[in-house]
């Protein structure tokens, strides 16, 4: 084993380094795939949204970017667990006197638990969606667009299932708290993620900052506002 990859893999910085990349990654599919679902708001019978799944789903670059990303994920997932054992292993016992709430924010405390529920919701997201337009739970309606060109082309509807999706009370629910969570999770990652690669810097620590409440903030909320409207303004 050479010395880069001992020390990636068998230190704790070398540990923390790959929660941090793998996250930072995450966080950019995460601005493209927002920008993705907005398309779901767009006035047009679904043709913007089932247009883009055609794109998304067939396009070579994009599918190879798709494959990096649920690798990426399972990755972090999978370290992060890792790391928790390891800082559980080196400490077994706690401190006599520990008052977390004076010492740490919410967030850095149940990052455990918060990655846990965001796996969870993960698994019914792809169940939901992923295996519908793959035909693996039940096979979608076929519909037929007009391209700008003139030619015509026939899709899924995936656009229908998403809006039968979201005007259920239980899956809107579970979407919004999973959104919440996200944003819980961002805010101590994101923040971490940066300072565990030696970027925090006094010059560059209100950029950072800036750049990590678009990630907490606006995109978990942008990602919640998309069910709750088709749920309450969407017929």
């Amino acid at each position: 084993m050479s010395w880069f990859t001992q020390t990636i893999f068998s230190t704790s910085v070398g540990r923390k380094v790959i929660m941090a990349l793998t996250g930072l990654f995450l966080c950019t599919f995460l601005a493209v795939h927002l920008a993705g679902n907005f398309q779901l708001l767009h006035n047009d019978g679904g043709k913007a949204f089932n247009l883009y799944t055609v794109f998304m789903t067939s396009n070579p670059l994009i599918k190879t970017i798709s494959y990096v990303n649920f690798a990426f994920i399972l990755g972090h997932v999978v370290w992060g667990a890792y790391i928790t054992y390891k800082n559980r292993q080196a400490r077994p016992t706690g401190y006599a006197y520990n008052d977390p709430g004076k010492t740490s924010s919410f967030s850095s405390r149940w990052m455990g638990v918060l990655g846990t529920m965001i796996l969870i919701f993960l698994i019914i997201h792809l169940k939901d969606f992923k295996m519908a337009y793959l035909g693996i739970t039940h096979k979608l309606d076929l519909v037929t667009y007009t391209l700008d060109n003139g030619d015509q082309v026939e899709v899924k509807n995936m656009y229908d299932e998403v809006i039968e999706e979201f005007h259920e009370p239980v899956v809107v629910g579970i979407y919004v708290l999973s959104m919440i969570a996200l944003g819980f999770h961002l805010y101590h990652g994101f923040q971490s993620a940066f300072q565990t690669l030696g970027l925090r810097h006094p010059k560059y620590t209100p950029v950072i900052k800036s750049a990590g409440f678009i990630f907490w903030g606006l995109i978990p909320l942008g990602f919640a506002i998309i069910p709750l409207i088709i749920f309450f303004c969407r017929n």
